[in-house]
């Protein structure tokens, strides 16, 4: 966990550790991540995501998840084919 005691936007020495559920949207399906910890300005609200709360986040996303690609198959007739441009000139 990153140790931030400045906020890198304001300035200000009121930035601190917070733990939050943290909701948010990817083509309008929303999602959540609790217990999200994360640093927070008191003054200008900023936040500042550690790379373990970035992939926290990044594994509830929907932008993230794995995509189930179904088999395909393709036929192609024997009499389309040019047997011409198989074989060697």
């Amino acid at each position: 966990m990153l140790k931030i005691t400045i906020c890198p936007t304001c300035g200000s020495d009121k930035i601190k550790l917070v733990k939050r559920d943290w909701t948010s949207q990817y083509r309008g399906q929303s999602y959540t991540v609790l217990g999200l910890e994360y640093y927070e300005c008191a003054d200008c609200n900023e936040k500042v995501y550690d790379r373990q709360a970035i992939q926290r986040m990044q594994k509830y996303s929907p932008a993230f998840a794995k995509k189930r690609h179904s088999k395909v198959t393709v036929t192609i007739p024997v009499e389309r084919l040019v047997l011409s441009e198989l074989q060697p000139a």
